[in-house]
């Protein structure tokens, strides 16, 4: 470590370091988010603080403070307690997503695709469109869901699927793809490879990011998934929308749902269903319905689970349907859209 060629933040790091978590914290308040993930990148860097580059610091910034034996530092740890108390959840919370891959792989030197978190997601998406799918589909399952959703919407609508398809099977990246990518898009992509396998990618990141997406889109990217592999889009779209799910639902719209659920289906698809879901769904229907229910549900035999699950998926694509015609709105999906 050398003074003369230390840069402003990586200075401001080494202060930061010597100061303690609480007075980080109440600097990381009057910093930007660019600053203070510029800063946090440098705290990662830094294992031990020479006592000479210390002092140095220290003077540069008029504190009298000295250190004679040089500072050991977790970084990993102080920057996420320092984020942790830098200001309203909201923020903490985005910070530390951005910092996420980079704190796991720390040690190691891997960095997210960092250029990209920051750019307006309409300038990645011309970015990308020349590339393979398999790469978007690395470099979303990189990003923040809300950001990898705007991307993909600006993507072409024929790619998305395919796109999509591929995030939801991505389990595991070696380093030499993430060096390729970088090679490939030169100055605009940053990534450092870690040194084992990173995990980024699977079903749960690609629901995340469908759910993102304006209202009905996932069902056509869930059709096109569904001629591919069949599998893998019902395992997409059990968990974007659960059976148990439907608790959630204002009266109104579960209402509208069960108006075209048959009460066979219904009486066989709550067997398994939660005491939370039950009551809900009675206190929707008609007393003399749901007692029928009742009483059928008390003389119910043994049902094998895949049957139940089979009746309570065709529900779940019922209910995905009906919101896809704009007649119910389903809670926690659609992005900004699902508002209007």
């Amino acid at each position: 470590m050398n003074f003369s060629k230390m840069t402003g933040p990586e200075k401001a790091a080494v202060l930061l370091l010597c100061l303690g978590e609480e007075a980080t914290a109440k600097a990381f308040e009057t910093l930007s988010d660019g600053e203070v993930r510029e800063i946090s990148r440098c705290m990662l860097a830094i294992e031990h603080i020479p006592a000479d580059i210390s002092r140095q610091v220290l003077e540069e910034f008029s504190q009298a403070q000295q250190q004679n034996s040089g500072i050991f530092v977790r970084s990993n740890e102080f920057v996420k307690k320092a984020i942790a108390n830098s200001g309203s959840q909201d923020r903490v919370q985005k910070l530390m997503e951005q910092m996420a891959l980079g704190l796991d792989g720390a040690e190691s030197g891997y960095r997210p695709l960092e250029t990209i978190t920051m750019m307006e997601p309409r300038m990645v998406a011309s970015l990308l469109g020349s590339e393979h799918p398999q790469t978007i589909a690395v470099i979303l399952s990189t990003q923040r869901v809300d950001h990898a959703a705007k991307i993909l919407s600006f993507l072409p609508e024929d790619a998305q699927s395919d796109i999509m398809y591929r995030v939801a099977k991505i389990d595991k990246v070696s380093p030499e793809i993430f060096t390729q990518i970088e090679s490939a898009l030169q100055q605009e992509i940053r990534v450092v490879a870690h040194k084992e396998q990173h995990k980024i990618g699977g079903i749960g990141r690609a629901v995340d990011i469908i759910n993102h997406l304006g209202r009905g889109a996932d069902r056509t990217i869930l059709s096109n998934i569904e001629k591919n592999d069949l599998e893998l889009a019902e395992n997409i779209r059990k968990q974007m929308f659960t059976f148990e799910d439907m608790a959630k639902m204002d009266g109104r719209t579960l209402q509208l749902l069960l108006r075209e659920v048959n009460n066979s289906q219904l009486t066989l698809a709550l067997k398994s269903a939660s005491e939370l879901l039950k009551e809900k769904i009675f206190d929707n229907i008609s007393e003399r319905a749901a007692e029928m229910i009742q009483d059928d549900l008390e003389a119910m035999g043994p049902v094998k689970l895949s049957e139940v699950e089979m009746v309570q998926q065709e529900i779940v694509k019922l209910a995905l349907k009906l919101e896809e015609e704009g007649k119910i709105m389903i809670p926690g999906r659609g992005g900004q859209d699902a508002l209007v």
